[in-house]
């Protein structure tokens, strides 16, 4: 159909809906009573924090904290704007091993170099093989103080650091403003999923959790001030809970050895005499 008569067709259906509007209002308002007020009815509103939503997102809690150990891979797919203004997707994979308290080990490749951290209860170890650089520091003596540290010294911060924490709810429950229950999904990790839907810290997050294990598989995240509303996802598989784990697996590699020293440095570096910025490590950047 000619694209001049396909205007021209839909404003005449549009002003034939006005007049059809105007007059069915017209009509109401001659039969309407001159003295009667009107009060439409309101739908019930749903309750902020959904109970059955609230109770997902604990029992995914409370399996991840219950783990003595806990190894994972970590898809991370994420849109950076372009220098033409387009969402331009990244993605980085990362092969997670924990030991709770204090063990961790995370080796990321990714469009871009392949980078590995080691932590063991006492010092935690950047290394970037690319460039042959380890940077090597001090660490607190459990999990999240150490991720904590790290953030604060390096910028350093993994995708999947909310979940690996020592109560996972606990964290996120102050900053909590909304959660409801969207439904069941069959094609996300293989298996039935439950989805919620929740809103923390200003970031828009929907969550998939398996039905069974209560294990998460996917999630997908908009930061709400975000103007672009680029888009953050992080697809979970191949979960192994409370294996054993080899004694030196958070040891840094052989490779290390002959990798040139350098510190531990913030890409955001204040300026001297400044105070550095506080941000929780589940925050956005």
């Amino acid at each position: 159909m000619d694209a001049g008569i396909k205007i021209l067709l839909k404003t005449l259906t549009m002003s034939a809906l006005s007049l059809l509007l105007v007059g069915t209002a017209q009509a109401q308002t001659t039969a309407q009573p001159a003295n009667k007020t009107t009060h439409a009815k309101k739908a019930p509103t749903a309750p902020a924090l959904e109970p059955k939503a609230i109770e997902l997102l604990k029992a995914t809690s409370a399996r991840l904290a219950a783990a003595h150990t806990l190894s994972f891979t970590a898809l991370e797919t994420y849109e950076s704007q372009s220098r033409q203004g387009h969402p331009l997707a990244f993605a980085n994979r990362s092969e997670v091993t924990m030991q709770r308290p204090d063990r961790l080990r995370v080796i990321t490749l990714g469009d871009g170099p392949r980078s590995e951290f080691y932590y063991d209860g006492k010092t935690m170890t950047a290394y970037a093989p690319a460039e042959n650089l380890i940077a090597v520091a001090d660490a607190p003596p459990t999990i999240d103080a150490a991720l904590e540290a790290a953030y604060h010294s390096s910028g350093t911060y993994f995708p999947f650091t909310d979940l690996i924490v020592v109560d996972p709810y606990k964290d996120m429950a102050p900053d909590l403003t909304l959660a409801y229950y969207v439904g069941q999904s069959h094609i996300v990790g293989d298996t039935t999923t439950e989805i919620v839907a929740y809103v923390e810290g200003g970031v828009f997050i929907e969550l998939w959790i398996g039905a069974d294990d209560k294990l998460p598989r996917l999630i997908h995240a908009v930061y709400l001030n975000d103007p672009a509303q680029l888009r953050h996802n992080l697809f979970l598989s191949n979960w192994k809970l409370d294996t054993t784990v080899a004694a030196n697996a958070f040891a840094p590699s052989a490779d290390t050895k002959s990798a040139a020293r350098i510190q531990f440095t913030h890409p955001l570096q204040p300026a001297a005499g400044a105070a550095p910025a506080k941000r929780k490590p589940n925050q956005a950047q």
